[in-house]
């Protein structure tokens, strides 16, 4: 046996885990292998999910890193 961390949250400062500002970030397996699921705490259960497979990660970081560098302010 041995322990797994599976989950974290990532919560504005001082705020609860249930801010609608906060992430839920999560390893979930339904049978075809690991991927992670990403949830903003402001929607509903399962509809504001984000499932990342880890081989898709490295381009879909690029994209958002793209992005985020194209934000004005």
């Amino acid at each position: 046996m041995k322990i797994r961390t599976t989950g974290i949250h990532v919560v504005p400062e001082g705020e609860p885990l249930f801010d609608e500002r906060a992430y839920s970030i999560r390893i979930d397996d339904e049978g075809a292998g690991e991927f992670v699921v990403i949830r903003a705490m402001d929607s509903d259960p399962g509809s504001g999910d984000l499932r990342v497979n880890p081989d898709e990660w490295p381009k879909l970081r690029e994209a958002i890193d793209m992005m985020i560098e194209q934000c004005h302010g």
